[in-house]
């Protein structure tokens, strides 16, 4: 629970800064070495061995004019036995690849002066990108993508019964995923990090996912979401809405597809409620993922003018570049 920071340089082989170097460098920093012993399973005796693999930060951190800086809270699940831990390094400034390794650091015992923290992590959790929404459709091979945050930083040592980074599909507990060694700490923090862990063949229909996230202090936090896997085969939208809805003067509409990274034609067609047509919108849109980029609307008519209060209906129809059409309908309402 101490707060670390580490300062370095690259250097070339000689020792000398390379202060001409920018770029981007990830430090891992490990615990002792654990000892393991094979279980045997073929009979033919027992194996002793250490491995180092118990990790206490991982980041990405700036390197500028060849110096880099970086700061970490020690997690409350380090072996409190004294030893010797080692920093891995690798950079990159786009020109030149850098490593190398520091093994002149002890870790053990406890901070008896650490602050309190009662609070767990921070999760944002969605498939595939920021844009999912909960229920939304996915095709048979999402990704987890969960962006988490706390004060103090994310446990992923792995030492702790029950304190690893867990995703469980489906509430099958017994076939839960450790996702200790995916979380990367952004650049330059150590406070905030992505998840990012892909799932393939996945059963077409609902599911759920929930995961499962410790801070340093070993304060936990779990987040759940839905989501439908739905064959990319034939196109398909889920989740069309507008928002804000109701509104005034701009509103925007959204949907979600089965088809990734695809570009779309969509037209957005606004009627009365007796039927008449009154605005149409079309536009190119590109995704990234499972769910549109926004197309808004300012509430005129298709001579510019503002129609009137209440409630209208709307179509948002999508066409692929292969030809695959699929359309909804909602509702909006217009306030004065």
């Amino acid at each position: 629970l101490s707060r670390i920071t580490v300062k370095g340089f690259v250097s070339d082989t000689s020792g000398n800064i390379l202060s001409n170097y920018n770029g981007v460098i990830y430090p891992t920093v490990y615990d002792k070495y654990t000892n393991i012993s094979t279980l045997n399973n073929d009979g033919s005796g027992v194996f002793n061995f250490s491995l180092q693999k118990n990790i206490l930060f991982k980041g990405k951190v700036s390197v500028v004019n060849g110096d880099f800086s970086f700061s970490f809270v020690v997690p409350k699940d380090i072996a409190y036995q004294y030893g010797v831990g080692r920093i891995s390094y690798y950079a990159d400034n786009g020109d030149r690849d850098a490593a190398g390794w520091y093994e002149n650091i002890i870790v053990g015992s406890s901070n008896p002066n650490a602050v309190a923290d009662n609070l767990g992590p921070r999760i944002r959790l969605y498939l595939n990108d920021s844009n999912f929404v909960n229920g939304g459709m996915t095709d048979d091979s999402p990704k987890i993508y969960a962006l988490v945050s706390d004060s103090n930083g994310v446990n992923t040592v792995g030492n702790g019964i029950g304190h690893d980074v867990v995703a469980v599909l489906d509430d099958k507990n017994d076939d839960a995923v450790v996702l200790n060694d995916y979380y990367v700490a952004d650049l330059n923090s150590y406070q905030r990090g992505t998840i990012i862990y892909p799932f393939s063949d996945l059963s077409e229909g609902a599911h759920k996912l929930s995961l499962k996230v410790w801070d340093v202090y070993n304060n936990s936090t779990m987040a759940y979401t839905d989501f439908i896997v739905s064959k990319s085969s034939e196109l398909a939208l889920d989740h069309v809405l507008n928002y804000p809805n109701p509104f005034t003067t701009r509103t925007q509409f959204y949907f979600g597809h089965n088809q990734c990274c695809t570009d779309f034609t969509v037209q957005v067609q606004v009627f009365t409620v007796s039927g008449k047509l009154v605005k149409t919108l079309e536009q190119a849109v590109s995704t990234d993922g499972f769910r549109s980029t926004p197309i808004e609307w300012d509430g005129k008519d298709d001579y510019g003018d503002k129609i009137g209060k209440g409630v209208y209906v709307y179509r948002v129809k999508v066409r692929s570049t292969d030809g695959q059409t699929a359309e909804k309908y909602e509702k909006l309402v217009i306030l004065n």
